[in-house]
């Protein structure tokens, strides 16, 4: 089969032969035709990712057909139209995955390659309508975001949410799943443009968190503090999200782009009985009701950009860029 390989850090990437997996007895043989890029395919290729270790091959979502059953599986499975849910091994406990939890991509092989293996237990039947593209455009940012704002921060109807950097997958999913729940939203960004484009998919307005005093012109457009935050970035601007949470409001932060959270002062959280909370990825309750709640709220993936296999270096060169609003998303060839 073809395959992206990462064989060293930050080497350019390409097709090459790989060997065809096997499924072992509880696990499904899947015939990729789409993969997506996630932030953690990136830092793996830069070779900065924790436990990133080559050669390996990239990719946590993708979309399929599959083509072959352990022995131990249904052969009903056959020739189903399938998504991945990315997340491996996490538990019996919804509230937190177990010590065995990772991600496809790393260090189990990843979808960018013309197949795959994957427990049984990790395939859900892709929504009928949905082209392999934009079912894998879904798994990974979809999971985070349904995650984030339902499991973690409880979010009810009415509540008001403030986003982070606008413009990437999981942004993107936050905005419309806040929305489709009948949040009042507003984002950040370093972008105009995507700020427009968030306004577009339902958030009430936004700010370029690169200009001074951001939080003051936001406090005043929200016309009040904010019920839950969702961070990806943490770092130096982390202090001003505590001013912005209205007491008893919940900071969820599922990423660190912006490296790490300078000092700040206890009281800004204990005086408003505010939460901090960590997320990653999600159970596999938290999928199949993700997969539900986009069904039922008609809300389909937002697809910035999709590259052949043959040039997913461009694909990771876009995302470097910041250049995208939505998922990048890689088109798997039937033969090479």
């Amino acid at each position: 089969m073809q395959a992206i390989i990462f064989n060293k850090p930050d080497e350019p990437c390409k097709s090459v032969q790989a060997k065809k997996p096997e499924p072992s007895a509880n696990e499904v043989l899947i015939k990729i035709k789409a993969a997506a890029l996630n932030r953690r395919d990136y830092w793996i290729k830069k070779g900065i990712y924790q436990g990133a270790d080559f050669p390996c091959i990239p990719g946590s979502d993708g979309a399929g057909i599959v083509e072959k059953t352990g022995e131990n599986i249904n052969k009903d499975w056959l020739k189903k139209e399938v998504i991945i849910n990315p997340g491996l091994n996490w538990g019996d406990n919804p509230e937190y995955h177990n010590k065995d939890f990772h991600i496809l991509g790393l260090p189990t092989q990843g979808t960018m390659a013309q197949y795959i293996t994957v427990p049984v237990e990790n395939v859900y039947e892709k929504p009928g309508n949905w082209s392999f593209e934009k079912a894998a455009a879904l798994p990974l940012a979809a999971l985070t975001a349904y995650r984030a704002l339902f499991t973690r921060a409880g979010l009810k109807k009415g509540d008001k949410v403030f986003i982070t950097g606008a413009g990437g997958g999981v942004a993107v999913f936050l905005i419309q799943f806040a929305v489709a729940s009948g949040a009042e939203v507003f984002v950040s960004s370093s972008s105009e443009k995507k700020i427009k484009k968030a306004i577009q998919l339902g958030a009430q307005n936004g700010v370029l968190y690169n200009q001074d005093g951001w939080e003051t012109e936001l406090e005043k457009m929200a016309n009040s503090k904010f019920d839950i935050i969702i961070d990806s970035a943490a770092g130096n601007n982390f202090q001003k999200l505590l001013g912005l949470l209205d007491i008893g409001g919940k900071i969820v932060i599922f990423g660190g782009t912006a490296g790490k959270i300078p000092e700040f002062t206890p009281a800004k959280l204990f005086w408003k009985q505010a939460s901090i909370m960590g997320t990653t990825m999600g159970s596999p309750e938290d999928f199949q009701n993700m997969l539900t709640f986009v069904q039922e709220k008609n809300i389909e993936p937002v697809i910035d950009k999709i590259f052949p296999m043959m040039d997913a270096e461009l694909a990771f060169k876009h995302m470097e860029n910041h250049e995208q609003f939505g998922k990048i998303v890689i088109n798997i060839p039937e033969d090479y």
